[in-house]
């Protein structure tokens, strides 16, 4: 996303990307041209008090950059990793943070004075695709981002898909099979435990031990830390042949559950990102689109597609400063 000199519309939008590794804050026009942008490390060990405070002054630095203050701000949108009570502005939980019921919409508003949209990032992401990239023209878009998790999120006739309170499309918890491993949460065998990035890593991470991915232990070792989507990728490409075949079980168990959604809701786009995605887009695509075609009725073949995402880290950012205003102009 490249920095664009400041413009003269009245209103400027702050798109803030609360990610489980990062913080991003982007400060917007409202035709959403990026005027600057401040990207700050999360820190998973502090607190509540401490990463408030860090998410302020990350907004604030790029409001700076902009040449901007508060007072120029038409609204904040912060995507949070976790169910969201969107009626309240509250992140119900961040497992990755381990935050628990953080009131981010009060917290915001009185300290920029502007109004504030809180919402789930995954959806927030979908809808950046819907407007500005691989789904846009969609009626019912999809969006399955498998990462350390794995986020699901979906846009119907432009409004995100939510509960009355809470937001929702959780696709990485759903059950996926009976067996498996726990998740952090005690469930078994959810679509997380079995296909996301950091499940993918550790069965990497055995194969490499076991020895039968050289490419990975030079890239990294058995350290499972070390093992992210970028070293994955280049095993494959180097030849390692278990690797691709782990990777490909994973994109199966995704598309069979993309199938489930499929069948329930019918989307006309599918919308895959994430890191994983990202460094193997044409394998993912390929892969659920197959798992797709092999799980649903005959009837519905050619009623959609399947497509990398196009926007990358930008995403969550444009997405939820364009359903701040959305949502504030309503």
């Amino acid at each position: 996303m490249a920095d664009a000199e400041p413009t003269t519309s009245a209103r400027h939008w702050i798109g803030f990307d609360l990610g489980g590794t990062k913080m991003l804050s982007v400060v917007f026009d409202d035709e959403f041209h990026a005027l600057a942008q401040n990207r700050k490390r999360t820190n998973g060990n502090e607190g509540v008090e401490a990463g408030l405070d860090r998410i302020e002054k990350t907004i604030a630095k790029s409001l700076d950059e902009a040449k901007l203050t508060a007072k120029d701000l038409a609204g904040i949108g912060i995507g949070c990793p976790g169910p969201v009570d969107l009626e309240a502005g509250i992140l119900c939980e961040a497992p990755n943070l381990g935050w628990e019921e953080v009131p981010l919409q009060e917290h915001l508003q009185s300290k920029f004075n502007c109004p504030v949209v809180v919402c789930n990032d995954v959806d927030a992401g979908v809808y950046g695709e819907y407007r500005f990239g691989a789904a846009r023209g969609a009626r019912c878009a999809l969006g399955v981002f498998p990462g350390t998790g794995i986020g699901g999120g979906c846009v119907y006739e432009g409004r995100i898909i939510r509960g009355q309170r809470r937001s929702c499309m959780e696709i990485g918890h759903i059950p996926a099979t009976a067996l498996g491993p726990p998740s952090p949460e005690g469930r078994r065998g959810t679509l997380e435990t079995l296909a996301s990035r950091l499940a993918i890593a550790a069965a990497v991470a055995q194969a490499a031990y076991r020895g039968e991915a050289p490419h990975v232990v030079e890239l990294a070792g058995t350290d499972l830390a070390k093992i992210r989507s970028g070293v994955i990728a280049k095993s494959i490409r180097a030849g390692d042949s278990i690797v691709e075949e782990i990777v490909r079980q994973a994109a199966e168990v995704i598309g069979r559950a993309v199938a489930a959604a499929v069948l329930m809701i019918s989307p006309d786009t599918i919308v895959l990102g994430g890191g994983l995605v990202e460094a193997m887009p044409e394998l993912f695509v390929t892969e659920v689109h197959d798992a797709v075609a092999r799980n649903v009725l005959d009837s519905f073949a050619g009623s959609y597609r399947v497509t990398a995402a196009e926007l990358g880290d930008d995403a969550t950012a444009m997405g939820v400063a364009a359903w701040a205003q959305r949502e504030i102009d309503a």
